[in-house]
């Protein structure tokens, strides 16, 4: 399993235990009811030394809600900043997590009467096995 693959099952089902009213999914979905969260492929450059191999990652998360205000939204954000900082250190294929920080977030108005939240993290993993 690759740091990508392993990075982005590691925060969706982070994001699935703290999300109860919104669907998460790891690619934009053809048909869905909002509320619904997107995690995005991330960014990867290499982090490493010579004896091990790590990554430095990043990796947003797209929320989508509608309605006049985006009271449920703000609290959604809120969960996924949460959720994403506190991500568990050991992932699958033998990845580990060394730390993660949130490097922004926003909330904005879409077409209609949807709204957009982004939240977008930095994370730094490595392969204990390497």
């Amino acid at each position: 399993m690759s740091a990508r693959e392993a990075l982005v099952d590691a925060v969706a089902a982070c994001l699935r235990g703290r999300l109860a009213e919104a669907a998460v999914f790891d690619a934009p979905p053809v048909r869905s009811t909002v509320p619904y969260a997107v995690v995005d492929e991330p960014v990867i450059g290499p982090w490493g030394t010579k004896s091990w191999v790590g990554y430095e990652a990043r990796v947003a998360v797209g929320l989508w809600d509608e309605g006049e205000r985006p009271v449920r939204l703000r609290a959604m954000l809120g969960e996924v900043e949460e959720a994403v900082a506190g991500l568990p250190p050991d992932m699958a294929g033998g990845w580990r997590v060394a730390r993660v920080e949130l490097v922004r977030s926003r909330l904005a108005r879409g077409a209609s009467d949807r709204w957009l939240a982004r939240a977008e993290f930095v994370a730094w993993v490595w392969r204990a096995d390497s």
